[in-house]
């Protein structure tokens, strides 16, 4: 038969679940939400392990964002409480990163939730316009339309403070 579930699957957890959680709360804008939505994926991974061992990630990325999509269809859209660090005295900007992570946390909330999950897959996770085509189910035109007015968006919301760095030449690089 096929290899035992938990064989290769707590190594993957391991290895993985961090990045899966930041996705997963990158997709949610909510610490619990993601947390929730991760063991959800997770769960489901592990259900089909012996089926999807070559591949767990991409399994797991696409369960993320298709119970992200599941979450936004069957709730109504409320605020959400932004997540607060610990403070760590060892760290001099720790409210000015705090800061800026809830602007742009904030930013991601406002896209619309294919582009929100195309900007988190594309920019944050790095994955290739293919590799977040073939989560996204759609086609590649797709997912540079999305990513393109998703940081349109993102870069009004942000304001001209978080505008990309000036070359010498005074092109944007």
């Amino acid at each position: 038969m096929g290899q035992e579930p938990g064989t290769g699957f707590d190594d993957f957890v391991r290895g993985r679940a961090g990045a899966l959680l930041r996705s997963a709360y990158l997709l949610t804008g909510d610490r619990h939400a993601a947390e929730d939505l991760l063991q959800d994926a997770l769960e489901r991974v592990y259900r089909r392990w012996s089926r999807i061992a070559t591949s767990p990630e991409a399994y797991a990325r696409r369960a993320l964002v298709n119970g992200a999509t599941n979450r936004w269809r069957l709730r109504r859209r409320r605020p959400e409480a932004p997540l607060i660090d610990a403070h760590d005295p060892a760290d001099p900007d720790h409210a000015g990163r705090v800061a800026l992570r809830a602007v742009v946390e904030n930013a991601l909330r406002e896209l619309p939730a294919r582009q929100r999950a195309t900007v988190v897959l594309r920019y944050f996770d790095d994955l290739s316009e293919a590799e977040v085509a073939s989560l996204l189910n759609c086609s590649v035109g797709t997912v540079k339309t999305h990513a393109s007015r998703g940081l349109a968006r993102l870069r009004t919301a942000l304001g001209p403070t978080f505008d990309a760095p000036v070359s010498p030449s005074g092109r944007n690089s």
